[in-house]
């Protein structure tokens, strides 16, 4: 019997209940968080003086080893090992003998997977936080180039007022800074170490937990041992940041496949990043962004899947949470991949501000312009110059041309208060330019918001 736990048990566990115990076939991607975290945990043994500067030298130079044979490939992962830990461990104690006996001392697996998780969801944490800003610098790119390049703004997809590309394009700006901020909360919230806590309660050696989590880059310890070793909260919101994140995505997904469709026609993905039919010659499929709107019910359930993991579990570790990292890594792969090929499929995408300015004719864009034009120039209460309004582009359907393009003589008779000055007003570009509040589409405002984000990714670190 070769298990570090298997003093009490007098039969090997049977080769099933090793398949279904183990987690080594997953959780070696913590290698890097495990080895350094010992080496921390051993250094500050050595400080309180439960181990010897010679064996801590040991331990140094053994996870030194380790990590290179681990890195090079030449690391033999056995299933009968159970997890990383114990792998790491049996592998240095075969290095360097009764010293790598000895680095478990004060702590639990509860203790150190809690901590090689945790850092390795801080981690990506920040990887991922730099990932949005590259995306958000795309997008900003984009706006500055097409802060005149008019098109319709929709509500229930429907047209409704004309507002400018760039104006559309930084909605999603503002969304992934939101993205952002979730993720620099949570690491600042979660940047606390649980190493020290032992199995649930604690150690009765004389240790210095504040020494190990300086060493790690942890802000703090944890308050409470028997909360510590069983809290995946950090995991919860990793995970729900990503959902959110990737809820953002879908969203703009969404967008880019009607507007690369024939019936929009706004853009056009490039070869390199749509796909042809296996039967119709003449398809271009929007796949990336197809897949990126897919992908994101993967992340939703990765998400479901650890709450309900979670829901109904006893203080204080249980064997439960070992499902917690598997949706952890395919959530956090998945959108480490979807960030980089969204922000290379937008560098390549192709724009058509032709196309956007022909359905700006359609749909009596500029109707609420009247109505505000009846209100400003002519004293016509709000109500009634809607109903008046209303009219109008019953006349203008009447006639088959967009209200932009209809006659003085023909809104004069629905109202004579109307005066031919009414017509600059009625000008595509003159709506979608006087919409100069704060945060509006106007290009003045637009161009406000460019600054205001190039500023925000200069500054964010």
């Amino acid at each position: 019997m070769d298990k570090m736990w298997s003093g009490r048990f007098s039969a090997d566990a049977s080769s099933l209940l090793e398949r279904f115990n183990a987690s080594i076939m997953f959780d070696q991607k913590l290698y890097r968080e495990d080895i350094s975290g010992s080496v921390a945990h051993a250094q500050m043994l050595a400080h309180q003086g439960i181990l010897t500067s010679d064996e801590l030298a040991s331990i140094e130079l053994g996870m030194t080893q380790v990590l290179g044979e681990i890195e090079s490939g030449a690391f033999e992962w056995k299933i009968g090992d159970e997890d990383l830990h114990m792998a790491i461990e049996k592998r240095l104690t075969s290095l360097i003998g009764d010293a790598g006996k000895k680095l478990h001392t004060a702590r639990s697996r509860n203790d150190q997977v809690a901590l090689d998780f945790r850092r390795y969801v801080l981690r990506k944490n920040s990887e991922i936080v730099i990932q949005i800003k590259s995306l958000m610098g795309v997008l900003v790119d984009i706006a500055r180039d097409h802060t005149q390049t008019i098109l319709p703004g929709m509500t229930h997809l429907q047209h409704a007022q004309p507002i400018n590309f760039g104006f559309h394009m930084l909605a999603y700006v503002s969304m992934f800074k939101r993205d952002v901020e979730r993720f620099e909360s949570s690491y600042v919230r979660n940047n606390i170490s649980p190493i020290g806590c032992a199995a649930l309660a604690g150690t009765p050696h004389n240790i210095n937990r504040e020494m190990t989590a300086k060493a790690l880059g942890f802000d703090s310890v944890s308050i409470n041992c028997l909360d510590t070793v069983s809290d995946r909260d950090f995991a919860l919101e990793i995970l729900f940041n990503i959902s959110t994140l990737m809820m953002h995505i879908s969203r703009l997904a969404e967008e880019i496949i009607l507007w690369s469709s024939y019936e929009f026609r706004f853009v056009e993905l490039s070869d390199e990043y749509s796909t042809g039919s296996s039967i119709m010659p003449q398809k271009k499929n929007p796949d990336v962004p197809e897949l990126l709107r897919g992908k994101t019910g993967r992340v939703y359930g990765n998400l479901i899947g650890l709450l309900t993991v979670m829901k109904g579990l006893p203080l204080a570790y249980n064997k439960d949470t070992q499902e917690d990292k598997e949706g952890v890594f395919d959530s956090i792969d998945t959108i480490e991949m979807s960030l980089e090929i969204l922000g290379e499929a937008l560098k390549t995408m192709t724009i058509k501000p032709e196309n956007m300015a022909k359905a700006c004719k359609l749909g009596h864009l500029s109707a609420t312009d009247l109505a505000d034009y009846l209100v400003s120039h002519c004293d016509i209460p709000f109500r009634e110059a809607h109903h008046i309004t209303g009219r109008a582009v019953a006349r203008a359907e009447a006639l088959g041309i967009d209200l932009s393009d209809i006659h003085y003589n023909e809104l004069h008779k629905i109202d004579n208060r109307i005066e031919e000055n009414v017509m600059a007003h009625l000008a595509i570009s003159h709506s979608m330019n006087a919409r100069i509040s704060q945060g509006g589409t106007a290009q003045v405002r637009t161009l406000e918001q460019v600054v205001y984000f190039d500023n925000y990714l200069k500054e964010i670190k």
